[in-house]
């Protein structure tokens, strides 16, 4: 049975295992080596059934532990070539594992079929990525949204379960701390989805057969899990749509102690 495991979400990094108990690979790799392998070990995943990393763009808080972690385990990197450039001349492709420019095709890996999109954000070329694993599940992982594309809503749509990012409450945002260049960079074509938009595109994908929601990205300061979660909860609810019933909703954790995993 296919395996969904949050290791991290948010600002301060993210990663996704997704897979069996024996094989899969990570989407991005926003903590240190340390801090992945046992996050890996309290949802039940040894650190060897990762085959691969693949890497949605070259923001910090998805590739700070990428270096290590992949060194270590010899794994090879997937991700655009705009990403694949840009941690180039970060530094942090070493030569000391292989690393791909993965094409539109997608490929297959661990037993599934991984086939990406791209996303609109500030980054050199940022992609989500759709994974078909050896049971026939689909899993998308849309995070880093300015807006909701055509492109990312085509690719998405029928998956059974999708991480789906919900970074900000536009009203803490626009009234917090942040300076102002920040808080335009953040609700700008090129920023990040707030609970209103991703709550309205839930609903479309709940229609469309998607069962399985979890909210990602959440922003440590103009947000939190609870907030999103109403959001969203509420949109469905409107729908005529029931949790538990119709779909299941929650939100990826900072950082996952509690080794949550789910199995579908």
């Amino acid at each position: 049975m296919a395996r969904f495991c949050p290791l991290f979400s948010g600002s301060s990094g993210n990663s996704y295992y997704i897979g069996s108990s024996e094989h899969g690979i990570l989407v991005d790799a926003g903590k240190n080596a340390k801090q992945i392998t046992e996050a890996l070990e309290r949802c039940g995943i040894p650190p060897g059934a990762v085959e691969a990393v693949f890497v949605t763009h070259e923001h910090s808080d998805h590739v700070s532990g990428l270096r290590v972690f992949a060194g270590r385990h010899r794994l090879p990197v997937y991700g655009s070539t705009g990403t694949m450039t840009a941690l180039a001349e970060m530094g942090v492709l070493t030569g000391k594992f292989p690393a791909f420019a993965l094409s539109e095709e997608g490929m297959e890996c661990a037993g599934m079929y991984i086939k990406p999109f791209h996303i609109p954000h500030d980054c050199a070329e940022g992609y989500g990525y759709r994974i078909m694993t050896a049971d026939g599940r689909g899993v998308s992982v849309a995070t880093d949204l300015g807006y909701m594309t055509a492109e990312v809503r085509e690719a998405v749509s029928g998956s059974d379960l999708l991480v789906l990012e919900s970074n900000h409450d536009i009203g803490m945002l626009r009234n917090g701390p942040y300076p102002y260049p920040l808080k335009q960079r953040i609700l700008s074509g090129l920023g990040h989805l707030s609970n209103v938009s991703c709550a309205e595109e839930l609903c479309r994908f709940a229609q469309t057969g998607t069962t399985r929601f979890w909210l990602a990205h959440l922003s440590s300061e103009n947000n939190t899990p609870e907030l999103a979660y109403q959001t969203s909860l509420c949109s469905l609810s409107m729908a005529g749509l029931k949790e538990g019933l119709d779909y299941q909703l929650a939100v990826a954790p900072r950082c996952n102690q509690e080794g949550k995993v789910m199995v579908f």
